[in-house]
């Protein structure tokens, strides 16, 4: 696998990890009791985005370790998966 197919596999997966990261933690300033005039009452109080960045980048880092190992070190391809419909 070379260097620029790596890293798009890795930004897909980084790309996929943080809409599941996003709204962890998350409260909106309608829960909070906060709402701020002018603004969506489902807006979040704290976003913490660049706590949630390096979360995700971490998440991301070890799911792509496991899809690296999977395929370099294991040899495990997309021909390895059993066909649904035979021929």
């Amino acid at each position: 696998m070379s260097f620029i197919t790596g890293f798009a596999i890795f930004f897909i997966i980084w790309w996929l990890t943080l809409f599941i990261i996003l709204p962890i933690g998350t409260q909106s300033q309608a829960e909070a009791g906060e709402i701020v005039d002018g603004t969506e009452p489902a807006a979040p109080v704290n976003a913490r985005l660049g706590r949630k960045l390096l979360i995700n980048t971490l998440v991301a880092s070890a799911v792509y370790g496991v899809y690296w190992f999977v395929t370099q070190q294991l040899g495990f391809g997309f021909h390895d998966i059993p066909e649904f419909f035979p021929a």
